[in-house]
């Protein structure tokens, strides 16, 4: 089984990688489609299952009056819910990313493969995964430890902001003036903290986004994998700015990015019709006072999730695909492949 432009492996520009990555997706999609379908309703039963359960018992997702009168009443009472919402909202975070990158790792084996020019299945990527489960799952807490640390370290300029803020608005509570720039202070450190959130974000997907294809290709030990996938996205490939592969990576996992998330729109349409069709799907009490029936609300999460499943490769394939440009730019993958496919010559 052989990937169309094959014969033509060798370092790419940046839109060479998005048109492969695209026409790669397009002529294997029932088997990638095959392969993301079961993370992706995996994933929807999980999410499913946490927010039934939060909407039943938790007050901050019932809304209502009772909310309404715990907070006017007795707040501190309420913290409780907002603990176990909290909880049970980065756990969920937790596990999905896991099979976002698990899955990454899965189509991946099976990418990599096919570019090479080499006979793959789609169940092999799904025996890579169970048998790299255990060093997989240990580099992932690894990157979660270490995303944290980034996390607080870039939310840290804003929550000094607040709690100055906070001191400036008690200390000077008789003073009109020191009250409102304590306000101002608080208002711009919770914006500067979300923001330091964001870039956060973006950098752990941008840092561990070879991790996956690691595991998928080469058999390394679960530092080692972290340290090979941190080599593999450090440094640059080529003189100038756009040299540098954070700078590739980033721009092009922006674009990618950016599809992925319009396809998610346009697939998640039916379910937000239903859902405002029932009221304000935003406001808690009237949504609580109108439900709507899960009968009706389920069918239409489902199509969403088959509309991912078949988009969703999109991006994953593209993380296979840098993989093997960055072997090729740092390592010449492509040149010791045509050494190893050349015909013998004759004395």
């Amino acid at each position: 089984m052989n990937a169309p432009g094959i014969k033509d492996l060798r370092p790419l520009a940046l839109g060479e990688l998005i048109d492969r990555s695209a026409t790669f997706w397009r002529a294997h999609i029932k088997p990638l489609f095959l392969l993301c379908f079961g993370f992706e309703l995996i994933n929807y039963i999980l999410s499913k299952s946490v927010v039934v359960a939060l909407e039943r018992g938790n007050l901050f997702f019932k809304g209502g009056p009772e909310l309404q009168s715990r907070m006017e009443n007795d707040p501190t009472s309420l913290f409780g819910d907002l603990g176990t919402m909290m909880g049970a909202t980065s756990v969920l975070w937790v596990v999905l990313i896991w099979s976002y990158w698990l899955s990454t790792l899965v189509v991946a084996r099976y990418v990599v493969p096919v570019q090479l020019g080499e006979s793959a299945l789609p169940a092999d990527g799904l025996r890579r995964g169970l048998h790299r489960l255990g060093s997989f799952t240990g580099a992932y807490v690894l990157t979660q430890l270490w995303g944290l640390g980034i996390s607080l370290l870039m939310m840290l300029p804003g929550g000094a902001l607040i709690l100055l803020g906070a001191l400036l608005s008690q200390t000077g509570s008789n003073s009109r003036p020191a009250t409102i720039a304590g306000l101002l202070l608080i208002a711009g450190g919770a914006l500067l903290a979300m923001l330091g959130g964001l870039a956060a974000l973006f950098w752990y997907f941008l840092r561990f986004s070879l991790l996956a294809p690691v595991f998928a290709m080469e058999d390394l030990s679960t530092l080692g994998s972290f340290r090979r996938s941190g080599d593999l996205i450090s440094g640059r490939v080529a003189p100038g700015f756009m040299g540098r592969v954070k700078v590739r990576a980033m721009i092009l996992f922006t674009v990618v990015a950016g599809i992925l998330i319009a396809v998610s729109f346009v697939s998640g349409l039916p379910a937000w019709i239903v859902r405002f069709a029932y009221g304000n799907p935003f406001d808690a009490a009237a949504a609580a006072a109108n439900p709507i029936p899960q009968t009706l609300l389920v069918p239409v999460e489902l199509l969403q999730v088959v509309g991912q499943s078949f988009f969703t490769p999109l991006a994953l394939v593209f993380s296979a695909m840098f993989y093997l440009d960055m072997r090729m730019r740092r390592e010449g993958l492509d040149l010791e492949r045509r050494l190893d496919n050349r015909p013998p010559t004759s004395a």
